[in-house]
C-alpha cells in the first residue's frame, strides 16, 4: 500500500493547486470511482492478429475484467481552452485475472482466452493526461464526448513500467458543474509486454476503463448571482442571466445601466422611464404628469391652443396672447384699463387707480360716522356688551371697503384724559385692533388695513366735560392711499 500512498499525495498536491482564482469557468475538476484492469491484450506465446487480441470480448466483465469493490481511483485536471484540458489521474487495483488472447496456444478457453490467477498482484498507476472534449463542438449541455492521449507509470505486483496511454471518454453532465464520467483507455507497455521465467507478467500492455462521479469548480463569482464574472457584464452587482448578469431592479426588461428609470417600471421607448398619462413624454420630464399634454409645452395641455399651458393660463377656455396670461385684452368695464391690468374689471376707475375708483369724500364720510359709533366697555377692547348695532356698523363698514380693492385705510383708536398716558395708549392701539380683526373676519383683505393708536393725543372736543370726553373716545378710519403706490 506504500504506492497508493505515494500516489495519493501526489494527487492531493496537484488539487492543492486549484485554491487560487481562475479566469475561466469551473477550470478545475476532481473526479473518482472505480477502475477496471482488462489484460487480455498482453502478449501470447504465439502470434496473433492485433485486431483480434485488442477487440475481441471487450465487455466480458465478469471473466476478463478485474475490478476493486472500493474508490478507486482519483483524479484532478484543469481546463486550459479551445476543448482542452490536462489532468493527473492515481488509481490501484488487484490483479486475479490474468488474461491473454492466445487462440493458438494449449490450453485456452472457447473465447481462445487463458485465463490465469498470478497471485492477486496489487496494480497502481499515476497517468498524465491531455484531453479534447467536443461538447462544445457539438453545442451540448448534457453529452461531453472526448479524446485522449497521455503517458503513465504502472507498478504491477513487483515490477514497474511506463506506459503510452491513447484513451476515449463519455460524460454525461448532470448539471453545470456535476457528471457521471465513462473513460477507457490503453496503456500500451514502452518495456514490451514482458513476463518473467516462471510465466508470470511483468509488463504487461492493458486496458482500463473507469466510472465516477466529476465535479468541476473553481469559477470565480464575485456578486454570487449564478454567473461566472468572465460571462458576468455587471460582475460586482447581483443580476439575472437574461441580462448578462446585470441588475434589472424595477422589472421593466430594462438593465439598470441603460435604465434612466432604474427604481421605476418604465417603457423602453423612454429609456426605461414610466408615461402616466401616455402623451409620449417620461414622468420625469413631463411638467403635468397625470393629465395627457403637449411635448412642447412639456406634457401640460393646452385647451384653447393659444400656446399657454392650462396651468399657466388665466382663460384656459379662451384663447389670448401669452403677454396677457392666455387672456384676451378685454376690457369690460370700459375704464381704458385692460383687465389683465385691471383689480376692478367689473368698475370703472382711473389708471392711476389700476382702474379701481377712487375713494369718495362721501364714501369717508359714512365711513367716519359709522367708526366713531363702535362702543367699547370701559376701560377695555371688547365691543360694548348688549350693543346691537356695533356689528351692523362693522357690516356697514365692509361694505364700503370691499368697493375700494387696492385702496389702504388706517383704523386709528382715540381715548379720553383719563387715567395714566400709557394705559390710554395702550387701550387705543388694542381698540383700534379690536376693529382691525372684525373686518378681517368679515372678509375684509388684511394688505389693505393697518390700525394704529393715539392715546388721549388727538382730542376733538374738551376733557374737561362728560360729553367732550364722549366725542374723545373713538374710533377712525382713514385712506391712506392705495396699497401698489411706489409700485404703479
Amino acid at each position: 500500500m506504500k504506492h497508493l500512498n505515494k500516489l495519493l499525495v501526489a494527487v492531493m498536491m496537484v488539487m492543492g493547486l486549484s485554491s487560487h482564482a481562475q479566469d475561466s469557468n469551473n477550470p478545475w475538476a476532481i473526479s473518482f470511482g472505480v477502475n477496471a484492469v482488462d489484460t487480455r491484450t498482453s502478449a501470447s506465446p504465439e502470434h496473433v492478429d492485433f485486431f483480434p487480441a485488442h477487440f475481441s470480448q471487450p465487455f466480458a466483465v465478469k471473466d476478463n475484467w478485474n475490478i476493486l469493490p472500493s474508490l478507486s481511483y482519483i483524479g484532478v485536471s484543469r481546463y486550459v481552452g479551445s476543448g482542452f484540458s490536462v489532468g493527473l489521474q492515481g488509481s490501484v487495483n488487484k490483479i486475479d485475472k490474468y488474461v491473454r488472447f492466445a487462440p493458438n496456444a494449449a490450453g485456452h478457453d472457447a473465447r481462445g482466452m487463458i485465463v490465469e490467477n498470478p497471485g492477486d498482484l496489487m496494480y497502481y498507476g499515476i497517468d498524465a493526461t491531455i484531453k479534447y472534449s467536443f461538447q462544445e463542438l457539438i453545442k451540448s449541455k448534457v453529452i461531453d464526448p472526448s479524446l485522449s492521449v497521455g503517458g503513465g507509470y504502472v507498478f504491477f505486483g513487483d515490477s514497474s513500467y511506463g506506459t503510452v496511454n491513447p484513451g476515449a471518454g463519455l460524460t454525461f453532465w448532470f448539471t453545470d458543474a456535476i457528471g457521471l464520467e465513462l473513460a477507457t483507455k490503453y496503456k500500451w507497455s514502452v518495456s514490451g509486454d514482458r513476463e518473467d521465467a516462471a510465466g508470470v507478467p511483468d509488463a504487461p500492455s492493458h486496458f482500463q476503463h473507469t466510472a465516477g462521479l466529476i465535479f468541476k469548480f473553481g469559477g470565480k463569482d464575485t456578486d454570487g448571482d449564478g454567473i461566472y464574472d468572465k460571462d458576468d457584464a455587471c460582475p460586482d452587482v447581483a443580476g439575472l442571466k437574461q441580462f448578462n448578469g446585470c441588475p434589472d431592479t424595477d422589472g421593466d426588461g430594462i438593465v439598470d445601466a441603460s435604465d434612466a428609470c432604474p427604481d421605476v417600471f418604465g417603457l423602453a421607448a423612454l429609456n426605461g422611464c414610466p408615461d402616466t398619462d401616455g402623451d409620449g413624454i417620461a414622468d420625469k420630464d413631463d411638467a403635468c404628469p397625470d393629465v395627457a399634454g403637449l411635448a412642447a409645452l412639456k406634457g401640460c395641455p393646452d385647451a384653447d391652443g393659444d400656446g399657454v399651458a392650462d396651468k399657466d393660463d388665466k382663460c384656459p377656455t379662451v384663447a389670448g396672447p401669452k403677454e396677457n396670461g392666455g387672456c384676451p385684452f378685454l376690457d369690460a368695464d370700459k375704464d381704458g384699463v385692460l383687465d389683465k391690468d385691471d383689480d376692478c374689471p367689473t368698475v370703472a376707475g382711473p389708471a392711476s387707480n389700476r382702474g379701481c375708483p377712487e375713494v369718495t369724500s362721501e364714501a369717508l364720510e359714512d365711513l367716519k360716522v359709522q367708526a366713531r359709533a363702535i362702543y367699547f366697555n370701559s376701560g377695555k377692547a371688547t365691543f360694548k356688551t348688549g350693543d346691537k348695532e356695533t356689528p351692523a356698523r362693522l357690516d356697514a363698514i365692509k361694505e364700503i371697503l370691499k368697493n375700494y380693492p387696492n385702496a389702504k385705510f388706517s383704523i386709528e383708536g382715540h381715548t379720553d384724559s383719563d387715567g395714566s398716558d400709557k394705559l390710554n395708549q395702550k387701550l387705543s392701539e388694542d381698540r383700534a385692533a379690536a376693529v382691525m380683526n372684525a373686518l378681517i373676519e368679515r372678509g375684509v383683505n388684511v394688505d389693505n388695513l393697518v390700525s394704529k393708536g393715539f392715546g388721549e393725543s388727538q382730542p376733538v372736543a374738551s376733557n374737561k366735560t362728560a360729553a367732550g370726553k364722549a366725542q374723545n373716545r373713538r374710533t377712525e378710519i382713514k385712506h391712506i392711499g392705495s396699497k401698489y403706490e411706489g409700485k404703479l
